[in-house]
């Protein structure tokens, strides 16, 4: 029974071998610069203690865990209730990178019809100093969740072909909106990349810094937008930095998909341009928050049903299209010579 669970809540302390003390070490020996792990991240690594960790992954590796399923989520911070949670339909809301490719079908379709914000994409001139714009809705709507130590991640089923298993674990009966929540992300994350995409679905921090670095190198540092301030209003911009001098290159954008853990779905695309905006109260002009803001420059291979050309009146080819990175979100480059 789950009760029979015997492990102290005193070993939530913080230990050298606690999942975020083993992550920060994670991060030191693969980054190759000595940028610290950013709080935005670290902040959504596993609260597990190491002892409820290793405990946790022995059952994921006998295939038990379902039976401690209660404890698991509530130790682990994880969404093990669907019933009071966002409609799992708009689990792609924020998910602007998902819908730059020529499919606007299935999950693709929400950025990819006349309801789309008008101010959810904008042009790369938009971005200097004075320009008057509105700001999308950028707050993160999911409920909150932590990232699984990649040693209980591994071990749990995660694909359409063991469904029943990943069912079974989550307690999803058939029908319910858990298996709607399960499937919909398992099939984003089975999408094939898309011409001169790289992607990879991620549950543990360790696997997202794993993934930027096979795609950036060791050298990388991670973005967000600083906060929601701003959010369906008219904003300034003010001082804008060009993220590496305003070279053309990859990055790495990760979006969240509503899943029971906190999960990420990784991708790159070539030919942007990243930049980091203070923005301004238009009154006062004083900074309230500032942007990470991602401009693709070849639009060629979107869907000419995408909702950038819609609310830019454009078509693909004709146009970069930028976005903004939302609450929660994050983007991955080359980190700057420090």
């Amino acid at each position: 029974m789950e009760n029979a669970i015997s492990i102290n809540n005193n070993t939530n302390q913080e230990t050298p071998f606690s999942p975020k003390a083993s992550l920060t070490r994670y991060w030191k020996s693969h980054i190759s610069n000595s940028l610290p792990i950013p709080n935005f991240l670290i902040s959504k690594a596993s609260p597990l203690s190491a002892v409820k960790a290793a405990f946790f992954s022995n059952l994921a590796a006998h295939n038990e865990l379902s039976t401690y399923l209660s404890s698991f989520c509530s130790a682990a911070n994880l969404l093990c209730s669907f019933n009071s949670a966002n409609n799992p339909n708009n689990n792609f809301k924020h998910g602007i990178g998902f819908l730059i490719y020529s499919n606007a079908t299935g999950p693709h379709r929400f950025l990819s019809n006349k309801m789309v914000e008008p101010e959810k994409f904008f042009r790369e001139s938009q971005l200097k100093s004075g320009t008057i714009m509105n700001m999308p809705d950028i707050r993160d709507t999911m409920p909150e969740r932590s990232f699984l130590p990649r040693s209980i991640v591994s071990n749990l089923p995660f694909s359409t072909s063991r469904l029943d298993q990943l069912k079974q674990l989550f307690h999803a009966s058939h029908d319910s909106v858990a298996e709607r929540v399960l499937v919909n992300a398992l099939t984003e994350c089975e999408r094939n990349p898309n011409s001169g995409e790289t992607k990879r679905c991620v549950g543990s921090i360790e696997d997202m810094i794993d993934f930027s670095i096979s795609v950036l190198g060791p050298n990388v540092v991670a973005r967000t937008t600083e906060n929601t301030n701003g959010w369906a209003q008219s904003v300034m911009i003010g001082s804008v930095n060009r993220i590496n001098d305003g070279n053309i290159s990859k990055s790495v954008s990760c979006h969240q998909i509503l899943y029971p853990y906190l999960l990420y779905c990784c991708h790159s695309l070539p030919n942007v341009r990243v930049y980091a905006a203070d923005i301004l109260d238009v009154q006062t002009k004083v900074k309230i928050n500032n942007g990470i803001a991602v401009c693709h420059l070849d639009t060629s291979d979107w869907s000419p049903e995408h909702g950038a050309f819609l609310a830019l009146k454009s078509s693909p080819g004709l146009i970069e299209v930028c976005h903004w990175i939302f609450e929660n979100d994050m983007n991955w480059t080359v980190a700057q010579s420090q």
